[in-house]
């Protein structure tokens, strides 16, 4: 599009380099159209598939076609805001119409089970992931694909755990699984002899959280996450260690994909004051060399993080990274930026942005919250920041503040709190239950009407994370954090911009519209309470890079007036 509102939103490769998959968004919608370009001619082919979403394509061996997962049709005036049940697996032939694609797996007596195919590497079989809802536990089917009257199996029909395939060894599969490790493990299971007593415990749980894996060279590759930070090794396949990779510094690494009869590989490294680096690895040697690696133009060696500990209410230890200038002074003073998330087993974990190097060089103090609800510390932590545990959240990312204020990292006239989605719902609830603890908080694209999210497009299958309002229990506990129900006429909220989008159809934008005029009508100090909405844009996915100067441009603006900051003389005099 002219206006850069259409993004790419996945690509798939034929095993025979001729034709590309891909799928585009338009204005920031999760709905996908996918097509097929010829990689020779640079042209599409007249494939056209409409009403994907959450899906990606799996090529069969052949190059014949690709497996993805769609939805029915939905009713154009209210696509971007219907319930979205009842995802079906189907297989699309190249040069055919969608209408002419095969239906390979549903289940109309489970609307919301989410169901995913991918190809394994020999090409011999389908294996399907189902999913009850958001949360990562799924049950595990497969389909030989050599036989043309192969059967769907169920391998793992239970929603007991999550299972990520891995690789297959013909009839024996190897997943990554937190069942009975809750920071998981590595087990190949015979197909052929498929019951749980029978799986083999190829590498055991950790002490750290066991994030992903691969096989290359004929090796596991397991990314481990130790305190919120990247930590690789290298085992055979009988799990024996063969080396950890040696890693640039303390960050990010993400990658290592590959065939099992590869002996090279390639992975990212970041960190907050790292560009996102390409490296390759030679998987004989264990050497890593830059494959490619961007420049930005500022000075690395201004800046510092740190890693600390706090102690939340309960007594429970959590980590936070602390980014800021070397010759900042822990007088009070500091601008600063708390962001988080705690939620839906997402772990945050260094990363490199150039939004975030601009408050840093405007004098602010970057902070990120590692907190319960996330996947930092296995399944456990998630759990803990779930449903009934929900308050925990709020009360690890509160501990943070006071911890920051407490050691006059900064002060509550000088602290401002951030977060979208899920994140944003923290936002919502933290404010408002200790609106006297900030100066200004940035809800963004969040979840704010506790009692009514599952009743939009994708929401239902958070229940898995939030619980939900038609539950009674749940109810109790929704009701005393829901940030909409629990703004109060006559309290004096800090400084708020609250952001949506008008094509958002994850979390859909009635929650901020909801949440910003009243807030604005109980709003009894002096500070405002605003709202951002974007144009042509969605959850935040696909943003052309205009808009998000603008939003990050606005943030900061924002930020600096609520928090009385002072433009650096760098900064002034241009």
């Amino acid at each position: 599009a002219a206006d850069g509102t259409v993004a790419l939103a996945g690509t798939a490769v034929s095993p025979n380099g001729k034709y590309l998959a891909y799928g585009t968004a338009a204005s920031g919608s999760d709905w996908n159209e996918w097509k097929v370009r010829d990689i020779d001619t640079g042209k599409d082919l007249s494939d056209e598939l409409k009403w994907v979403k959450f899906s990606g394509a799996s090529w069969s061996k052949d190059s014949s076609g690709f497996f993805y997962s769609r939805y029915d049709a939905p009713k154009e005036a209210t696509k971007l805001a219907d319930a979205n049940y009842f995802q079906k697996l189907y297989f699309h032939k190249i040069g055919t119409p969608q209408s002419a694609d095969t239906l390979i797996y549903d289940r109309p007596d489970q609307k919301e089970w989410a169901i995913a195919g991918q190809v394994s590497d020999d090409g011999h079989y389908l294996i399907i992931s189902v999913s009850p809802s958001a949360d990562h536990k799924n049950r595990v089917f497969y389909k030989d694909l050599r036989r043309k009257d192969g059967k769907v199996i169920a391998l793992i029909d239970n929603f007991d755990s999550g299972y990520d395939f891995i690789d297959n060894d013909g009839p024996v599969f190897w997943f990554s699984t937190d069942n009975k490790a809750p920071r998981a493990r590595v087990v190949a299971i015979d197909t052929r002899h498929p019951a749980p007593a029978a799986w083999k415990e190829v590498v055991p749980e950790a002490a750290q959280t066991l994030v992903a894996a691969n096989i290359v060279n004929r090796q596991l590759v397991l990314d481990y996450l130790s305190d919120a930070r990247s930590q690789v090794k290298v085992l055979d396949l009988h799990g024996k260690l063969v080396r950890e990779v040696a890693l640039p510094g303390i960050g990010s690494a993400g990658g290592f994909g590959g065939k099992r009869g590869d002996t090279e590989t390639f992975y990212s490294f970041a960190s907050f004051t790292t560009p996102a680096t390409i490296y390759r690895y030679d998987m004989k040697t264990g050497q890593s060399s830059v494959y490619r690696q961007p420049k930005v133009d500022f000075d690395t060696n201004a800046f510092e993080t740190r890693q600390q500990f706090f102690t939340s209410r309960d007594g429970t230890k959590v980590p936070m990274f602390i980014v800021s200038k070397k010759s900042i002074k822990l007088d009070g003073s500091n601008p600063t930026y708390l962001y988080g998330y705690g939620g839906f087993n997402i772990s945050l974990t260094p990363a490199f942005s150039v939004a975030n190097l601009a408050w840093l060089e405007m004098g602010g103090v970057y902070v990120m919250a590692n907190l319960r609800g996330g996947g930092e510390y296995g399944e456990a932590w998630h759990r803990a920041g779930t449903k009934l545990h929900k308050q925990n959240v709020f009360d690890d990312f509160i501990g943070a503040a006071e911890w920051l204020i407490a050691n006059k990292v900064t002060s509550p006239e000088k602290l401002a709190i951030g977060g979208g989605s899920n994140g944003g719902l923290l936002v919502g609830a933290v404010m408002t239950q200790r609106p006297e603890l900030f100066a200004a908080a940035i809800p963004q694209v969040g979840v704010l009407d506790m009692l009514r999210f599952h009743k939009f497009t994708i929401g239902w299958s958070w229940t898995s994370d939030y619980g939900s309002s038609d539950n009674a229990d749940e109810f109790a506990a929704l009701v005393k954090y829901s940030p909409l129900q629990n703004l109060k006429p006559g309290t004096c909220y800090p400084a708020t911009m609250i952001t949506t989008a008008d094509h958002d159809d994850r979390v859909v934008p009635a929650h901020s519209f909801k949440f910003a005029a009243t807030a604005q009508a109980d709003q009894a100090g002096a500070a405002p309470i605003l709202i951002r909405i974007d144009s042509k844009a969605g959850h935040g996915a696909g943003k052309p890079t205009a808009m998000q100067i603008e939003e990050v441009s606005d943030r900061w603006g924002f930020l600096s007036r609520a928090l009385r900051m002072e433009a650096p003389a760098k900064m002034a005099a241009e």
